[in-house]
């Protein structure tokens, strides 16, 4: 396990310092720390998060990816006029609103107060009015059988302590044969350090190592935590929450595109994949 060290200066600096946010370390951490420090993280960041990254997410657009891969192009969930459709991790919920806009009677669920602040604003600019629910994905208040489709654009997953337990409650509030689809970090992005540059291309991390990513604060006290799951974990987690894989989506670096989001940038997307987006339908 590697030791702790002071995180990496960048865009977070705002959230950490109001987080007081003091090292980084490796350690394993149960769902109720996860929960707070997620919810306190996202809560310090969502403005910043929201100012850098508004613009390209859009207020009523469905982007899967910062490769930019749009869902009116994709068409992942297929036609979704008339079903109602669930967003897990919405953030702002401007892939809500595009569903929304697209016919569908669209929920939004969010941990983050700060994010869904952000989510009402998108709604008011709009005038699409889709209904926000603050729930942990691990926990979602809502009824059994009662959306056609759910979908997740980096959201809620990589915070979660139990995958099993999100994927479980999404197959609880879908009916038969309604898809699933979700985006995230590539897993093999577990193994380079989150750095868009050339240091971002040599691996410092087992890929087989499942131990979280925390940051700290002075205390010791979890300000972030992120979990990381290889390919095969997410499809026998599906598989045993009952839903059936159709397809596994790479996203390629597009030719053109020269935005830096994060670790995710040109030099890196060339070489490899940042993305993975997972088809399913509930069996």
């Amino acid at each position: 396990m590697p030791p702790e060290q002071a995180p990496a200066p960048g865009r977070h600096d705002a959230a950490e310092h109001r987080l007081g946010t003091a090292a980084v370390a490796y350690r394993e951490v149960g769902g109720a720390e996860a929960a707070a420090a997620n919810l306190a993280w996202w809560d310090a960041d969502a403005d910043d998060y929201q100012a850098e990254h508004g613009g390209f997410l859009g207020d009523a657009d469905f982007v899967w990816c910062p490769e930019g891969v749009r869902e009116a192009d994709a068409r992942l969930l297929g036609d979704v006029r008339g079903k109602r459709v669930l967003e897990v991790g919405c953030g702002q919920a401007a892939c809500a609103r595009w569903l929304a806009a697209e016919g569908a009677h669209a929920v939004a669920t969010d941990l983050s107060a700060g994010m869904l602040r952000h989510a009402r604003d998108g709604n008011a600019r709009t005038g699409l009015d889709v209904p926000l629910v603050q729930a942990n994905a691990e926990h979602l208040p809502l009824a059994s059988g009662s959306f056609d489709a759910a979908c997740s654009a980096f959201g809620a997953i990589p915070f979660v302590a139990s995958v099993d337990a999100v994927f479980a409650e999404v197959h609880r509030v879908l009916r038969p044969g309604a898809p699933w689809v979700f985006s995230v970090t590539h897993p093999m992005r577990w193994i380079f350090p989150d750095d868009p540059g050339p240091q971002g291309l040599t691996v410092t991390q087992p890929y087989f190592d499942r131990t979280p990513y925390v940051e700290v604060d002075d205390e010791g006290t979890a300000t972030y935590v992120e979990y990381h799951h290889t390919l095969g974990d997410y499809v026998r987690a599906l598989a045993g929450a009952g839903f059936t894989l159709t397809d596994l989506v790479e996203p390629e670096w597009p030719a053109g595109h020269t935005r830096v989001w994060g670790q995710w940038s040109p030099l890196r997307g060339k070489l490899f994949p940042g993305t993975a987006i997972f088809r399913t339908h509930r069996s």
